[in-house]
């Protein structure tokens, strides 16, 4: 059974929609303005769902990028080939990346493969997906791209309303992380990150659980990724890169806070303002991530959330 979350879960959902509902009128309504807090919503959005994934069972996900761009890639060639309408078209392309999700984690499980043996094999998968791309130039245009304007429901039309409509896709997914923890599957993701073999002990299937998480996970970023080829009037395989997606939102969640519901948000925050601070040194920033990562792994693999929990003893979602 899927337990209903008590009212007093949802409060902490609904006070970061009213900070976030509001950071446009404190950041400016500038076009600039607007997108970087847009493409923070989006990054903060993989993060929640890389979250459940990694964070809770303990699947190493190196394709969010992949997951996101397969999705993406499809809504858009069937809009423009098949004619199809956008919000199926999306729909299709959620599908497909629950699908993968969910197959990968299925195999892994079966195979009892480690969470390192997990990280290998999705990476492999995002270094597959690239070459898919570059290779079927066809339907890709390989690395020229594809101009996506026309193709979806619109949403790069005005940027304060994009910027809503992806605050509410974010808050969604917190909701449903919400009631996904207040019910069983929470109970068994909390088994599971703790000792995968106590939590088989204890009878909790664990291949089901873990294709759970990746399946919803997947699904979040599958969606995430149409809805941003529509917003970004613009897809290529350097968009859906690893370094551009994977390690952006594996250094959110490490810094905000693994297992929160509000450490994704404050990572997601945090990130886009380094990201803001490193972009003048161009391709440099890449070996800026990395180090922030290397770091973080190193000394700081608590996060934010669980550090201000310690130190205020505070119970912070």
């Amino acid at each position: 059974m899927m337990g209903r979350p008590h009212p007093a879960r949802m409060v902490p959902v609904l006070a970061a929609g009213c900070v976030l509902a509001a950071l446009p009128w404190a950041t400016g309504t500038g076009i600039y303005s607007l997108r970087i807090t847009t493409l923070m919503l989006i990054q903060t959005t993989y993060t929640v769902a890389f979250n459940i994934v990694f964070g809770h069972t303990r699947q190493l996900f190196l394709c969010v990028g992949a997951l996101a761009g397969s999705s993406a890639y499809l809504a858009v060639i069937l809009t423009r080939d098949l004619k199809l309408a956008p919000t199926v078209a999306m729909g299709l392309g959620t599908l497909s990346a629950i699908a993968l999700g969910a197959c990968l984690s299925y195999v892994a499980a079966r195979r009892g493969l480690g969470v390192i043996f997990v990280g290998i094999v999705t990476l492999v998968v995002s270094l597959i997906f690239q070459n898919l791309l570059l290779g079927l130039r066809r339907y890709t245009n390989g690395e020229t791209g594809i101009v996506t304007q026309g193709l979806g429901i619109g949403l790069g039309g005005g940027a304060i309303a994009t910027y809503y409509v992806f605050l509410a896709l974010l808050l969604a997914a917190l909701g449903l992380y919400q009631w996904l923890m207040a019910g069983r599957p929470g109970l068994a993701f909390g088994a599971l990150s703790e000792d995968e073999l106590t939590a088989e002990l204890a009878g909790i299937d664990v291949t089901r659980y873990k294709v759970l998480a990746a399946a919803v996970g997947s699904g979040l970023i599958g969606l995430t990724g149409a809805l941003y080829a529509d917003f970004n009037g613009f897809i290529s395989p350097s968009v859906f890169a690893l370094a551009h997606v994977d390690i952006v939102v594996l250094i959110a969640l490490l810094l905000g806070g693994m297992r929160t519901l509000l450490g994704p948000v404050v990572g997601g925050a945090l990130f886009a303002l380094v990201d803001e601070l490193v972009r003048p040194f161009g391709q440099a920033t890449v070996l800026a991530y990395g180090v922030l990562l290397v770091v973080l792994f190193l000394v700081f693999r608590e996060g934010l959330v669980p550090l201000a929990r310690r130190i205020t003893r505070l119970q912070l979602p």
